[in-house]
Formats: structure tokens, C-alpha cells, sequence
């Protein structure tokens, strides 16, 4: 009697935000996971920063431009906390729809800002709350850092399912932390291709996509890469100046889905052209492609090298008593 491996179909978005508003883009999220789930699809994955959209101000002008332009203050007001009636709302949509989510946002938590994935189950519980360890280069002006903590895969009836950002997906000891724990579905959530493109070829389209293909091969797993579009509606809000058009156009979405031999699972879309991508995919596969290079099995040699990992959460305040304390309270008992 055969084993029977998950086969499911999956839907990787491709689709510009409600840019700058956090309701109006929770609603188009919400039209997407229904339509994801009416077609099928078991899990769905946003971009990076979906909600409520990537901060292109950061690569147009100087911080004071955007401070200037108000950029600054509404992108910290239209970001998503996780405690928000909008995040209730999201999580509502999830269950309702019957589908995972993997959902990309900017995160706000007190005065901080964080480039964040949460992976919600269909029964709208949170399995994960991620963030990205290290913003790049001019993302560090607007987010702050996650810790080892958000390097996890997760298990689920799905398979077990991880979750990177942007060029997370390139640093070496980011996956190998990754393939350490069997990944077989990795969401390599990506913001969009068209700002920067004629200028920094390792910003285009197809460094990244390239990026997404080897991480399959490489991890033995399949791999989704939803990414966003600039609409015209942003081009013609961050744009003042011929400058800055010439920095940027519209278009840039470049989503795809790879198997664990880094084949493409789907055809993808014109660059400027929003929908679903979706695929069917068969864990099953994993097993044949990890018969040639499992990373971190047959194929790893821990005797010349290995990652050392912090997997702890990071927080800025550690509670401790003094020893004194510690007497004093022991004195402070009712006696028996």
C-alpha cells in the first residue's frame, strides 16, 4: 500500500496595494483570499509589505522630502498592529474562507515599525508572527529588527511551511537555518521590480527570481514568491519631480512558484497585470529531489562546517530580582 503525500493548490499574489491605506488594502486582501478560496486554493501568500504597501519614498528622496510629503507619519498611521480591529478583521476573512495565509505587512508595535509575515491557519488562529531580521539599506530609516526567534518553520496540515522577506531569501545562514528544519513550502514574500531596475541589476527581476529558483533547488522544497505591483496611482503620488520618474515605473510584479527542482509550477503574468497565481502542488515530490541534495542530511558535512543559532527573542528590558530581594520576600511569608 502506497503512502499518500499532501497535494494541494496554492495561490501566490500579484497585485498592487491600496498604497497608504491600511482599510482599503485589508478590503483588497480580503477579495483576494476569497477569490484564492473559492478556486480551491488551500494557502495564499502576499507580498512583502502588502499592508499598506512597500515604503517606496524611502529610495525616491531624502527623509526630509518624505517627512515633508507626509509620507512618514501616514505610513506609521496605516500600518497594521496585531491586537487591531482590522487584524481581527483579517483573521475573521481567513477562517471564513477556510484557506492559510500568509499575509505581509508592515507591523506596528508601540513607535516601532516591522517588516512582518503572519502565517494564519483556516481556523483564523495565528500560527506564526515573523519579522524580518534586518531591513535593507534604506528600509532601516523606517523598520527595526526580528531576532532568531522569527527563523522557524512551521508544521502544519499543509506541510511544514516557512516564511522569508525580500533578500532574506539570499543570505546563506538565513536558509540553511531554514532547511535545518525540513522546510518543504517556503513563502519568499517579495515587494515589487521596477524602482531602481535600469540602475541596480541586483534589484531587477531577475537577480530575484533567480533568488526564489535556487532557494528551491537548494532547500529541496517548493518555493511561493508573491510580489507586488506600482500602480500608477503611486507612481503619480511619489513621483513629484522628472527625476524621480526616472527612477521608477509602473509594473515591477514578477510573482512565481517553484517546485523543489526549480521548475516553474505556473505561467507567470504580465508585469503590470494583477491576479493569482496558482499551482498544484505535490509534497511528494520532495523526497525525489531530496535524493540527490538534502542540505542538511546526506549532502551536509557538519565535520567541516555548521551554523551556530540563536533562537532566543529578543527583548530590550530582562527582568531579574536581586538576591536580597529574593531573602526579603522569603521573610515576608505568613508563617504556616
Amino acid at each position: 500500500m502506497g503512502i499518500t503525500h499532501p497535494k494541494y493548490k496554492v495561490a501566490v499574489v500579484q497585485a498592487a496595494p491600496v498604497w497608504l491605506d491600511l482599510d482599503g488594502t485589508v478590503d483588497k486582501c480580503i477579495q483576494l483570499i476569497n477569490e484564492a478560496a473559492e478556486k480551491g486554493c488551500k494557502l495564499i501568500a502576499f507580498p512583502e509589505t502588502f499592508i499598506p504597501g512597500y515604503p517606496w519614498h524611502i529610495w525616491m528622496g531624502a527623509p526630509a522630502w518624505a517627512i515633508g510629503r507626509g509620507f512618514v507619519q501616514r505610513y506609521f498611521d496605516n500600518s497594521l498592529s496585531y491586537d487591531s480591529p482590522q487584524a481581527e478583521k483579517l483573521r475573521q476573512a481567513v477562517k471564513a474562507a477556510g484557506i492559510t495565509a500568509s499575509l505581509g505587512l508592515s507591523e506596528r508595535s508601540g513607535g516601532s515599525l516591522y517588516i512582518a509575515q503572519w502565517l494564519i491557519g483556516p481556523d483564523g488562529e495565528t500560527i506564526s508572527q515573523r519579522r524580518k531580521l534586518r531591513p535593507t539599506h534604506s528600509e532601516r530609516t523606517v523598520f527595526g529588527d526580528g531576532d532568531g526567534s522569527d527563523l522557524k518553520v512551521h508544521d502544519t496540515p499543509l506541510g511544514r511551511v516557512g516564511e522569508l522577506s525580500c533578500w532574506e531569501n539570499i543570505l546563506s545562514l538565513n536558509k540553511y537555518a531554514m532547511y535545518s528544519q525540513h522546510e518543504q513550502v517556503h513563502i519568499a514574500a517579495w515587494p515589487s521590480f521596477s524602482t531602481y531596475e535600469p540602475f541596480a541589476h541586483a534589484l531587477g527581476w531577475e537577480v530575484n527570481n533567480a533568488v526564489s529558483k535556487v532557494y528551491a533547488v537548494e532547500g529541496g522544497c517548493f518555493v511561493l514568491a508573491p510580489c507586488a505591483i506600482i500602480s500608477k496611482a503611486m507612481v503619480d503620488e511619489l513621483c513629484d519631480t522628472p527625476d524621480k520618474h526616472a527612477l521608477t515605473h509602473v509594473g515591477g510584479g514578477h510573482a512565481v512558484i517553484y517546485g523543489p527542482d526549480g521548475s516553474p509550477l505556473a505561467e507567470k503574468l504580465p508585469e503590470d497585470a494583477e491576479g493569482l497565481l496558482i499551482a498544484k502542488i505535490d509534497l511528494g515530490m520532495i523526497g525525489v529531489a531530496k535524493n540527490a541534495m538534502d542540505p542538511v542530511g546526506h549532502y551536509a558535512r557538519p565535520d567541516v562546517h555548521r551554523l551556530l543559532l540563536n533562537r532566543k527573542k529578543g527583548s530590550p528590558v530582562e527582568h531579574f530580582s536581586l538576591p536580597v530581594d529574593a531573602v526579603d520576600a522569603q521573610e515576608n511569608l505568613p508563617a504556616n
